[in-house]
């Protein structure tokens, strides 16, 4: 493996390039006329245009791009075709070597139903739940279960293709509405039911492979801080997750993993009930947006696995070891007070933050344009620390000196969950976003990102009164000078 084509945009595109630095390998990335300027592109050693309408979902041009520019390999990060089992066979057809699992791999798991099957039989334990056909099917296996039920997308994802029914009643309108939103995100309607676990949390397994037969666990990630059952803040160790059920829980998802031949990174999802049983939600067939927590704690570097695993060597370990905890946030570029709108634009500014124990896992740079046809995640800000404690006091800080500006974003919102009582205890589940995302919204005293934001303003405005000034001035005279408007704005502002 020489040279690898990074199929994809954004943090992920720019975080594999950085690794395949390290381990001295050309990188090639692809974007869109609207991505021309983007990170990602500054990022790999070349940068090629895609000038199919599909962009990143173009198998075929994805493909003739990695053989035109000589790549023996291909890395998709997460979304677009990473789960797609024909382009994974399409690439190592080609010759190009596919960064992922086995093509017959991503397949078995890449229909819930035929998932839920293929893990029921290897002993994994599954939500109560079955088909949804017609109406008159999931009214069956509605009664069976027990409302409240959710009705999901069979081949749904990302939390699209989902929706809760607490009683029969809901139930016609809200096969309805899946199947339709399905059909369009998944070109397929085709639905299912599963019990509804109240209060559950939700924790996954990261499990790596290689193509020997080596399969190991890399422990778990707590995913609970959602909004629309999408992620929003994960960390691990899982706050109350006890060694026995995580021994179990990592058995399992192993033992699912081997059923399928799987090799390379993968993660079983669970859903963690109140009183400690476990269930098999799905696995992704992929690296995870979340991976950065699970590198923390175990020093490994997983895109440097997943290629080192694509060319054939062994896992250079037996099992990772856990040191200390680790905690990211995800942040996007879109407004909580709307409903969670997107929030397109140009960000004027920019400054993350610092420090030991603090990774930013960014796709943008000040000055950049956030587009409304991708999704709006800005950056991952993740950190850790020797336990909960420490690493919860460093992205309190961490969150406090992040500044952004020119779009809406959730910034203040995740800093107000990190300070919420009931998560720095640990008291929290897959419902805490929605159940307090009221009391979260409220404005706060000016701090944290508002005050980065008018020192920056301040500053700003000062320097300009500064260069008008210095352009009257001699050399002699402005050595002279006392400290500057634009030092003191800024000194003033900090004070807040």
């Amino acid at each position: 493996m020489k040279r690898v084509l990074i199929a994809n945009r954004g943090e992920i595109s720019v975080r594999i390039s950085r690794t395949l630095r390290e381990l001295q390998l050309e990188s090639v990335a692809v974007y869109t006329a609207e991505d021309r300027r983007a990170l990602h592109t500054r990022s790999a050693d070349r940068a090629v245009e895609l000038r199919a309408p599909l962009g990143y979902l173009d198998a075929e041009e994805l493909i003739r791009v990695a053989r035109a520019t000589g790549c023996d390999a291909l890395h998709p990060g997460y979304g677009f075709l990473s789960e797609n089992a024909e382009f994974a066979a399409a690439c190592n057809t080609a010759g190009v070597c596919f960064v992922g699992p086995p093509a017959s791999a991503i397949a078995a798991m890449g229909s819930k139903q035929r998932a839920r099957a293929r893990m029921e039989a290897s002993g994994v334990p599954l939500i109560p739940g079955g088909d949804a056909r017609t109406l008159f099917e999931a009214s069956a296996t509605a009664a069976r279960v027990g409302y409240p039920v959710l009705v999901k997308a069979t081949d749904g994802g990302g939390g699209k293709g989902m929706r809760l029914v607490r009683n029969e009643a809901e139930l016609a309108p809200a096969l309805e509405r899946t199947r339709s939103e399905a059909k369009n995100a998944f070109g397929s309607d085709a639905v299912y039911i599963e019990k509804a676990i109240e209060h559950a949390r939700h924790v996954e397994i990261q499990v790596l492979g290689d193509q020997h037969g080596k399969l190991v666990s890399l422990f778990e990630r707590d995913c609970s801080i959602q909004r629309r059952h999408q992620k929003v803040i994960e960390e691990t160790p899982c706050p109350v997750l006890s060694s026995e059920t995580l021994a179990k829980m990592a058995e399992v998802s192993v033992r699912g993993a081997e059923s399928i031949g799987y090799f390379s990174a993968g993660t079983f999802e669970f859903l963690l009930s109140p009183d400690g049983n476990f269930y098999f939600l799905e696995m992704n067939t992929r690296l995870q947006v979340e991976h950065p927590i699970t590198e923390l704690i175990t020093g490994l570097d997983l895109v440097k696995e997943m290629l080192l695993i694509a060319d054939g060597k062994p896992l250079s370990f037996d099992q990772a070891n856990r040191r200390g905890a680790a905690i990211e946030v995800r942040l996007y570029a879109e407004d909580p007070t709307t409903g969670f709108l997107p929030s397109p634009g140009k960000l004027t500014l920019l400054r993350p933050a610092f420090g030991p124990g603090v990774r930013d896992d960014s796709g943008v740079y000040e000055g950049a344009r956030v587009s409304a046809n991708y999704d709006p995640l800005l950056s991952k800000l993740s950190v850790w620390g020797e336990d909960r404690t420490q690493a919860l006091a460093r992205m309190q800080r961490a969150l406090g000196e992040y500044a952004i500006g020119g779009i809406r974003s959730n910034l203040s919102l995740l800093a107000r969950v990190l300070q919420h009582p009931k998560f720095i205890a640990g008291d929290y589940d897959i419902a805490f976003l929605g159940t307090h995302l009221d009391e979260l919204l409220r404005e706060p005293p000016l701090e944290g990102d508002a005050r980065w934001l008018v020192a920056a303003a301040a500053a700003a405005a000062a320097r300009v009164r500064d260069d008008a000034q210095a352009s009257t001035r001699t050399v002699s005279e402005a050595n002279k000078a006392q400290p500057s408007a634009w030092l003191r704005a800024q000194r003033s502002a900090l004070k807040w």
